[in-house]
């Protein structure tokens, strides 16, 4: 394992604050609310924590990925009062877009285009618009559908439920495991479900993630399966059951970040800072597995970063990934050398629940809460997430706070 050297601490871009919305699935306590409506709040949390009047914020980057088109960054701009120069940027990366949209803002203040940036993810998917295909001629019907296609040949752009179940049974990871991995996350959120209320800003009265549940792996195992491999005997040993799935679920994650200049400016102090970020694409036949991919490029990027050789998962003390499916955690876990017990140490994406363009911001501010609790400063944390058509992105923070 590479040692950190002590008090080594590069020169990143400072975060200064983060916070999030509760998780709640789909037409729960959310489900009124618009994307800007879920982010509103958020924003004006973070300009209470440090103190800043809104005309000090240059940009907001905000990851989506249900809205169709529009420019959702702008909306949840002026919704939290900020002022009409600010500049707002709408990303869509699918469930990448919250990560994304931090690399974006990182950007913004290394090119000199921005001197602080509030950057994340929000997923309204209850109030999501209803999807169809414009006619081709007069003769033709409007089509709808629920998901866009993620790439060109439809040979590689399985369902993904279907494409996790056929890795399951490939991989010989039966629905029991899947299932032990998914009680596992669900039985860490609910035991942090206190001490989670610190890092969420409360929406609609609800100031917990909504979807955690107790849980036990007999009723796991009455649960219907959801999705098999045709060379699975109708799910009985590797398919996946309601709990092995992330649910579709509404919220909101942001972050405040800016330039060294802007923190002396405005008296800021940093307690973390970001250090490195990866967007990688992966084969679209298998998109789960694309967050090893973008993990992977990140470990190598924190190496030139922190100028040593050689950084693993096993380095870093706090890991968050956004597991779509128990199938992806695991994949994850047995692709860098960890145990399931050493990511999500509070439960994962499949105790919260997935608001696609959210859940990789939700990812990097439980990192940083990791962080935050340790206190221990030189701390190295890691949020990691892949998307739909084979996609992944990763960010690698280090805590400063003492």
């Amino acid at each position: 394992m590479a040692e950190l050297e002590q008090n080594h601490c590069p020169s990143g871009i400072p975060i200064l604050a983060w916070t999030r919305s509760p998780v709640a699935p789909v037409g729960g306590a959310l489900s009124q609310l618009h994307c800007h409506e879920l982010g509103a709040p958020l924003l004006q949390t973070l300009l209470a924590q440090t103190s800043l009047p809104p005309q000090a914020i240059d940009a907001v980057v905000l990851g989506n990925a249900l809205g169709a088109g529009g420019n959702p960054a702008r909306m949840l701009a002026l919704a939290a009062g900020l002022p009409d120069s600010c500049a707002a940027h709408s990303i869509d990366t699918q469930c990448c877009s919250g990560l994304d949209a931090v690399a974006m803002a990182v950007g913004l203040l290394q090119s000199g285009q921005a001197q602080i940036v509030i950057a994340g993810g929000a997923e309204a998917w209850s109030r999501s618009p209803l999807r169809q295909t414009r006619p081709r001629n007069a003769n033709e019907q409007p089509q709808s559908y629920e998901r866009p296609p993620f790439a060109p040949d439809p040979a590689r752009d399985p369902d993904m439920l279907q494409s996790a179940a056929d890795y399951a049974c490939s991989h010989g990871l039966s629905r029991q495991t899947q299932e032990s991995y998914a009680l596992l996350s669900h039985h860490r959120a609910l035991a942090a479900q206190q001490s989670l209320s610190t890092e969420i800003t409360a929406l609609a009265g609800l100031n917990h993630d909504a979807y955690p549940r107790t849980l036990t792996a007999s009723r796991a195992a009455r649960m219907p399966v959801v999705a098999h491999s045709e060379t699975d005997d109708q799910g009985a040993l590797y398919g996946l059951s309601a709990p092995t799935i992330s649910a579709k679920a509404d919220g909101a994650a942001l972050l405040l970040l800016a330039t060294p200049e802007a923190c002396a400016r405005w008296q800021l102090r940093p307690r973390a800072q970001w250090l490195a970020s990866a967007s990688v694409g992966a084969a679209p036949e298998t998109p789960l597995l694309a967050a090893i991919a973008a993990t992977q490029k990140l470990l190598q990027r924190g190496d030139q970063v922190l100028q040593q050789s050689e950084l693993s998962a096993q380095d870093l003390p706090a890991i968050e990934l956004h597991d779509a499916f128990a199938v992806q955690g695991l994949a994850f876990c047995a692709a860098l050398g960890l145990q399931p017990e050493q990511i999500n140490a509070q439960g994962g994406g499949l105790a919260r629940g997935h608001p696609i363009g959210a859940s990789g911001a939700i990812a990097l501010v439980r990192c940083l809460a990791q962080l935050q609790s340790a206190h221990q400063p030189g701390a190295l944390g890691m949020a990691a997430i892949a998307g739909a058509g084979g996609i992944g992105a990763g960010t690698l923070v280090q805590w400063l706070e003492p």
